[in-house]
C-alpha cells in the first residue's frame, strides 16, 4: 500500500516513516509539509492513502482533503492530528476523509488505521468515536451557537467580517493597510480555528450564529 505523509512537522513525518519501514505491506512514496504540497503530490504520485494533518501552513488539511477528493476520489485520506474537537471531525468527514485518528495513538493502532483506511474502511480513534456518540446523543447537537468563534482575535474577527462581505484578500489588505501575505496568514488561521474548509463554509457558520458581533470584546 503506497502512503503519502502530509504534515508540517519533520519529526512526526520521520517517526511515521520509520514505523512504516518496519512493515512489509506499506511504503512511503512521498512527503508533504503543506496542504498545497499534499494536493500536488497526490496528483503526481496517486498514493493509495494519505496520512493528513489538519493544521499546516497555507492550505489546511481539510481544504487539501476536499481538493484531493474532488480530483482523485479513489485516494483515501486518513486524518492524523492533535485536534479532537467535534467541528474538525465533521468537517474532515464532510470533505471525504476515511478516518480520524489522534496523534497520541499507539504505533499498532496507527498502522491498523492506515491499512483500514487504505482498504476503504472508516476508522476513528476510540476517543473520537466516543465524542461522536456524545455529540449525536447530546442536546448540543442542535445548538446553532459555535463557541470556536470566541477563539478569534480582534483582527481575525475584523477580517472574517470582510470575508463575509465578499472581499478578496487583496481588497482586505487594502482596507486594513496590511500586506496580502499577512491577510492570507490571518485567513488560514481563521479557517483553522473555525475548523471549516473554505470561505463559503465560514460564511455559513457565521449565518448560523446571528447574534455574533465581530467587534465585541472577548
Amino acid at each position: 500500500m503506497r502512503v503519502l505523509l502530509a504534515d508540517d512537522h519533520p519529526l512526526f513525518r520521520s517517526g511515521v516513516r520509520n514505523l512504516i519501514q518496519t512493515t512489509e505491506d506499506l511504503e512511503v512514496v512521498g512527503e508533504a509539509s503543506s496542504g498545497e504540497e499534499a494536493v500536488e503530490l497526490a496528483s503526481s504520485l496517486l498514493p493509495d492513502v494519505i496520512v493528513m494533518d489538519i493544521r499546516m501552513p497555507g492550505m489546511n488539511g481539510i481544504e487539501a482533503t476536499k481538493r484531493i477528493k474532488e480530483k482523485h476520489p479513489e485516494v483515501k485520506i486518513l486524518i492524523v492530528t492533535m485536534l479532537k474537537n467535534d467541528k474538525s471531525v465533521f468537517a474532515a468527514m464532510k470533505m471525504g476523509a476515511s478516518g480520524y485518528v489522534l496523534k497520541d495513538a499507539g504505533e499498532m493502532e496507527l498502522l491498523h488505521s492506515i491499512r483500514l483506511a487504505g482498504n476503504g474502511g472508516a476508522v476513528f480513534s476510540s476517543d473520537i468515536a466516543a465524542r461522536m456518540m456524545d455529540y449525536f446523543t447530546s442536546a448540543h447537537a442542535s445548538d446553532t451557537n459555535n463557541p470556536v468563534l470566541k477563539d478569534l482575535t480582534g483582527r481575525e474577527k475584523e477580517i472574517l467580517e470582510l470575508i463575509v462581505a465578499g472581499k478578496t484578500n487583496n481588497q482586505i489588505a487594502d482596507r486594513l493597510y496590511l500586506s496580502a501575505k499577512t491577510v492570507a496568514n490571518h485567513v488560514s488561521n481563521i479557517l483553522n480555528k473555525l475548523q471549516v474548509s473554505d470561505r463559503h463554509e465560514a460564511k455559513k457558520l457565521l449565518k448560523a450564529t446571528p447574534d455574533w458581533d465581530p467587534y465585541s470584546e472577548q
